[in-house]
């Protein structure tokens, strides 16, 4: 009976401490629209490929690094479309900067392939006609490095991303139709 009070107590708190977990950005809000300056310039589009402020708080206690991913949720591939996947992001950071081409990151941080086969941030570039959705994901790892070759693909990083996931937090955005 108390080893299992002791487990639900700690299944409340891990819940509790994940719920306050959050992620932000001051150029684009959740739910809201991405301007054209962030999209790729690219497939027909026409924008700067700047990537948003990312800012997260209430991390859970024990992060010792951070992954941070853009995925579109819509893209006709079957399995979506990464569109950016950094980690090894150190602990003390709570957030990005952004910037064209995902601006600089902090020291040690790694930006692995995309669903283009190489590393790089790459802005929306939705269909003509069609709104497709995007998810800006950070993830607090319980490991200081994610243990994958730098050439990896965004599926394997994902695995090991999970594998050492302590909590996440999201928010999503949508990006067309445009003509």
């Amino acid at each position: 009976m108390k080893k299992t009070l002791i487990a639900l107590s700690l299944g409340v708190s891990l819940s509790a401490q994940a719920a306050d977990f959050t992620l932000s950005s001051k150029r684009i809000a959740a739910g809201g629209s991405i301007a054209a300056e962030h999209y790729w310039n690219n497939f027909g589009c026409t924008g700067g490929n700047v990537m948003p402020d990312l800012q997260w708080r209430n991390a859970p206690a024990d992060t010792r690094s951070f992954a941070v991913t853009f995925y579109d949720q819509d893209a006709p591939t079957g399995s979506g479309f990464w569109h950016w996947v950094a980690y090894n992001i150190p602990a003390e950071q709570t957030g990005l900067a952004g910037g064209v081409n995902g601006g600089a990151l902090p020291a040690g941080a790694v930006e692995g392939n995309t669903d283009l086969g190489k590393p790089g941030f790459f802005g929306p570039c939705p269909p003509v006609g069609r709104t497709h959705n995007y998810v800006y994901t950070v993830h607090a790892l319980k490991v200081d490095k994610l243990p994958v070759d730098q050439a990896s693909t965004p599926a394997l990083i994902g695995f090991f991303i999970w594998q050492n996931s302590l909590g996440k937090a999201s928010f999503s955005v949508k990006a067309g139709p445009r003509q």
